[in-house]
């Protein structure tokens, strides 16, 4: 499973004070250790209306991560948060290709073979028309950046 960076507005009409907002991370890491899921160190009472966000570190599925921040946040802070932008940490897993893979709509087989400096090489085969759909340098570029190695696209 791959880990999502979760990011909500948790006070988006701006009303809450800054004892609140304190009270309210306090909660919330509180609920979110009990959840399993992380909560990056901030202090939102110094971050101005409309940006005080918080970052949840959760594992699992995009709208099933996006709902456990929603729900913890919302009880935390007694507020309706606003979902941000969520994006992924990588660690060079072969969850990581499959996700990689399946934020383009595709699925593939992976294998790793070791370069000769030891480094791994991930080889991603992909079906002739997904790569027909999807530009390879497009998918190659998303892969070696989410890896941080080499990659070797092949089609079956």
């Amino acid at each position: 499973m791959r880990t999502a960076v979760v990011r909500l507005d948790v006070d988006p009409a701006g009303k809450l004070m800054p004892e609140h907002l304190a009270a309210g991370m306090a909660t919330l890491r509180e609920l979110a250790g009990q959840a399993g899921v992380d909560v990056v160190d901030a202090d939102i009472a110094a971050m101005p209306v409309g940006r005080r966000h918080v970052r949840l570190l959760v594992t699992g599925a995009e709208q099933d991560v996006i709902d456990v921040g929603i729900q913890l946040c919302a009880k935390a802070f007694d507020t309706l948060p606003t979902p941000g932008v969520v994006t992924y940490l990588s660690r060079g897993t072969d969850d990581d290709v499959h996700g990689v893979l399946a934020g383009l709509g595709l699925s593939g087989d992976i294998a790793r073979t070791s370069g000769p400096d030891g480094l791994d090489i991930v080889h991603v085969t992909l079906a002739e028309p997904d790569l027909q759909r999807v530009g390879e340098s497009r998918i190659h570029t998303a892969l070696e950046a989410s890896l941080n190695c080499e990659v070797h696209i092949h089609t079956r």
